[in-house]
C-alpha cells in the first residue's frame, strides 16, 4: 500500500504550542503513524463532515483523507474539551 502524503492546517503549529512537549511527542508520533494507514483503529468519522478523529491521551486530532491524491490533511489539534468548538 502506498504511503500518504502529511500536510498540516496553519492553525495546528499554533495549537501544538500551547500544548506540553511530552504530548506533542505523542501526537506527533500518532500523526506520522496517520501516513500509513489513515484509518487506524479507534479512528472515527465526524457526523456530518467528511473528517475524521483519533485519540492521543486528553487531546484530539481531526483529520481529512483524500484518497484519490493519497492525501492525510491535519486540520484541528487540542484539548478534547475545545477542539470541537467552529469545525
Amino acid at each position: 500500500m502506498a504511503s500518504y502524503r502529511l500536510e498540516f492546517s496553519s492553525s495546528v503549529a499554533r495549537a501544538l504550542r500551547a500544548i506540553p512537549n511530552a504530548d506533542v511527542a505523542r501526537i506527533l508520533t500518532r500523526i506520522e503513524a496517520l501516513a500509513d494507514n489513515p484509518r487506524p483503529p479507534g479512528c472515527e468519522k465526524l457526523s456530518g463532515l467528511p473528517r475524521y478523529r483519533i485519540r492521543q491521551g486528553l487531546y484530539r486530532i481531526v483529520y481529512e483523507i483524500q484518497d484519490d491524491v493519497l492525501l492525510v490533511l491535519v486540520v484541528k489539534v487540542g484539548h478534547r474539551r475545545d477542539v470541537y468548538r467552529g469545525l
